[in-house]
C-alpha cells in the first residue's frame, strides 16, 4: 500500500512540476525517498539493470549506451538529464513503474553518483555496472580515490557483471578482491600515449597488492595506462575489449578489429565508446547494430559544441570543477587544435551538490600548458576570477595575456576586440548556458 501511495505522489508531484515549467527531476524524487528509503528495493525491475559510474566520462558513457540500445530496438529508460544522485534516481524509477511496483520498460540504464550507488539498490539489484575510472574528483565531499573506490564496493556483492577500465590500477584492483564476473576494456599505445609521466594528477602510483611502485609501459592521461607490478602479479593483462589504431584528427579507432568511429575527438570518447561497446556486445547486442549506431547513426556532440561570432568559431568546452583530469582534457584539446587562439575560463559555482567553495583542486590542474605561444589572450569570468588568476599568475604566464571581465555583458565585445584566431571556452557547466545566451544576444544586436 505504501509502494503504491509513493508511486502515485511521485507521479502526481511530477505532473504538477512539469505544469510550472520546472524539470522536476530533483522534487518528486525527494519526498517519495522521504516517506520510505527503502522504495528502490521493492520495485520489480527488468532483465536489464545497467548502471555507469565513475569520476569522469559516465554521462557520455551513458548515453552512448543509450544511443546503441535504443538502434538495437530495445525500450529503455535512463537519466537523460543527468540527475544522478538519489533523488532524481527514484524520481526517474517511480514515474516509469505502475501503481504496483512493476517497471514498464525493457532496460533501466542509470549514470550514478559513485556515492549514491549505495542508496540507490542496495545489492542485487544491478545486473551490469560500467566503471569508467576512479581520480580526485570532488575532494571536499569525496576526498581519496580510496574512499570512493570503496563506496563503489561496499554496494557490490559479486551478484553484479562489471565492465571496468583496465588502464586504471585503481580500478583494475577489483581482480583481487571482486567475487563476481568481471569484463575489462583498456586503449592500446596511441601516438598521443607517453612513456613518461608528464601529469600532476596520478592517483594510483601503487601496486595495491604489495604496495611497491607500478612501472608504466606508457601513460594515456594521469595514472591511466598500461603498467605492471615488478614485485608481484598485479598488471594492467590484455583487455577482453581492446581499442587499436585510434586516430582522434579523422575521429576513427578499432575495437577488437572492428572500425568504430568517435563522435568526438577526445581521449574521453574513445574511453567511453570502448566501454559501451564493451558492455553492449557483452549483453548480446549483435555487432553489425552497434556498428550502425556508432558509424552510421552518429550520436550528436554534447561536448565541443561550436558557436559562430561573425567569422570566428566558439568551441565551448565543458570541464568538470574540482576534476584535475577533466580540465587536462580541455587543455590538451585546446594545445592540438592550430592557429591563433583565445581561451575563455572561470566559473560562478564550485559545485551544484553544496555550498562550501573549496579551491584546492585548481592546484592540480596544469594551467601551466596555457603558457603556450599560440594562446594570446586568457579572459576569466566569474566570481572566482581572482582565485584563478593567482593560480595562473603561478603558473608563470604572462599577466598581459590574462584579461579580467568585470560585467559578464562586455564578455563577447572584449574578447573580438582583444584577440584573433579560434575562440574556447574552459568552464563548468553552470557557465555554458550564460555564454551561448550572450552569443545569442551579440549576434541580434549586430545582424
Amino acid at each position: 500500500m505504501l509502494r503504491a501511495l509513493q508511486i502515485f505522489v511521485n507521479k502526481f508531484l511530477t505532473f504538477i512540476w512539469k505544469l510550472f515549467g520546472q524539470n522536476g527531476t530533483q522534487f518528486p524524487g525527494s519526498i517519495s525517498y522521504n516517506m520510505n528509503q527503502k522504495i528502490l528495493e521493492k520495485i520489480k525491475y527488468p532483465k536489464y539493470v545497467i548502471g555507469v559510474t565513475g569520476s569522469s566520462g559516465k554521462g557520455t558513457t551513458t548515453h552512448l549506451i543509450y544511443h546503441i540500445l535504443k538502434d538495437a530496438g530495445y525500450d529503455v529508460v535512463y537519466n537523460e538529464t543527468g540527475s544522478n544522485g538519489i533523488r532524481g534516481i527514484t524520481t526517474l524509477i517511480l514515474n516509469n513503474c505502475d501503481l504496483f511496483g512493476r517497471f514498464k520498460h525493457e532496460v533501466l540504464l542509470l549514470e550514478l553518483d559513485e556515492k549514491h550507488l549505495h542508496l540507490a539498490f542496495g545489492k542485487n539489484k544491478m545486473t551490469h555496472l560500467v566503471l569508467t575510472n576512479i581520480t580526485r574528483d570532488q575532494p571536499a565531499r569525496n576526498g581519496s580515490p580510496d574512499l570512493i573506490y570503496n563506496a563503489i564496493f561496499d554496494a557490490l556483492d559479486g551478484s553484479t557483471t562489471l565492465i571496468l577500465n583496465a588502464d586504471d590500477p585503481g580500478l583494475q584492483k577489483a581482480r583481487l578482491h571482486y567475487p563476481g564476473k568481471i569484463i575489462t576494456y583498456g586503449l592500446n599505445k596511441t601516438k598521443d600515449s607517453y612513456s613518461k609521466k608528464i601529469s600532476y594528477s596520478v592517483d594510483n602510483a601503487y601496486c595495491p597488492n604489495c604496495h611497491r611502485k607500478l612501472i608504466y609501459s606508457f601513460y594515456q592521461y594521469g595514472h591511466i595506462g598500461t603498467y605492471y607490478c615488478p614485485n608481484c602479479s598485479f598488471k594492467r593483462g590484455n583487455p577482453d575489449y581492446v581499442g587499436t589504431n585510434l586516430n582522434l584528427k579523422t575521429q576513427w579507432m578499432e575495437i577488437n578489429h572492428e572500425k568504430v568511429h568517435l563522435n568526438q575527438n577526445f581521449l574521453f570518447t574513445a574511453y567511453a565508446t570502448l566501454a559501451a561497446y564493451a558492455l553492449c556486445d557483452f549483453i548480446g547486442i549483435p555487432t553489425q547494430k552497434i556498428l550502425y549506431a556508432l558509424n552510421e547513426d552518429v550520436l550528436e556532440s554534447k561536448r565541443g559544441h561550436q558557436l559562430n561570432i561573425d567569422e570566428r568559431t566558439i568551441t565551448m568546452l565543458e570541464s568538470k570543477n574540482e576534476n584535475a583530469l577533466s580540465y587536462y582534457q580541455s587543455l590538451q584539446y585546446i594545445l592540438n587544435e592550430e592557429g591563433k587562439k583565445a581561451v575563455i575560463l572561470g566559473f560562478d559555482n564550485v559545485s551544484r551538490r553544496y555550498k562550501y567553495n573549496d579551491l584546492s583542486w585548481l592546484w592540480d590542474v596544469e594551467f601551466e600548458l596555457l603558457k603556450d605561444e599560440t594562446i594570446e589572450k586568457i579572459f576569466l569570468i566569474g566570481r572566482f576570477k581572482w582565485d584563478v588568476y593567482v593560480r595562473l599568475r603561478y603558473a608563470h604566464i604572462n599577466p598581459k595575456k590574462i584579461v579580467l571581465i568585470d560585467d559578464m555583458q562586455n564578455l563577447i565585445s572584449t574578447v573580438k576586440e582583444q584577440s584573433c584566431g579560434k575562440i574556447f571556452t574552459m568552464v563548468c557547466f553552470d557557465m555554458t548556458s550564460i555564454i551561448k545566451n550572450l552569443v545569442k544576444e551579440y549576434e541580434n544586436a549586430n545582424h
